[in-house]
């Protein structure tokens, strides 16, 4: 018997993936400089981000926090891109003052949008922080063969995008963006 599209998505649940988080933070960046851990930057996002993924069985590869400037942030996505990670998440930058510059810094890099995401990211925030959520320009495509999601900077924001998408998602997420 042929599966259906809703087993063929789910095919890939319960496989753990590697990940990697680019906190991104002209502040803490200043204040704590290169570390190797979200708990070093006092990084609450990170942190969330890192617990979420690791409880999930998942396992994070590469963690960098870097100030919201262009070439931080290209070079520690194309560290990233270098690593063993299946999945990269950038964390902070997307809103829209002068200074947030993740989203014109990634998203030219995308080979392919990932549309879905930002639209479901801003619909399941509606309920959270209501109409505020246009403020946000969360994205995500796929670089050379890795899914990037770029996130606000928020705990409640990366928790839900998390927990309510990726986790859920990353198989199928990996599987397509590697065929």
């Amino acid at each position: 018997m042929k599966e259906s599209t809703p087993e063929i998505h789910k095919k890939d649940t319960g496989k753990s993936y590697s990940f990697a988080i680019i906190t991104i933070s002209t502040s803490r960046a200043e204040k704590f400089g290169d570390v190797g851990s979200p708990e070093e930057a006092e990084d609450l996002s990170g942190k969330a981000m890192s617990d979420i993924l690791t409880s999930s069985g998942h396992a994070v590869a590469f963690y960098r926090l870097v100030p919201d400037e262009e070439i931080a942030i290209l070079e520690a996505v194309n560290s990233a891109l270098s690593s063993p990670a299946d999945i990269v998440i950038t964390s902070g930058g997307t809103g829209l003052t002068s200074g947030d510059v993740t989203i014109e810094s990634v998203a030219p890099l995308f080979e392919k949008d990932i549309p879905g995401f930002g639209e479901l990211f801003r619909y399941k925030s509606l309920e959270e922080i209501g109409t505020a959520v246009i403020l946000t320009r969360a994205a995500a495509g796929v670089i050379r063969g890795k899914a990037v999601f770029c996130l606000p900077g928020s705990p409640n924001a990366v928790k839900l995008a998390l927990s309510g998408i990726i986790v859920p998602e990353a198989g199928h997420i990996v599987r397509h963006v590697g065929e």
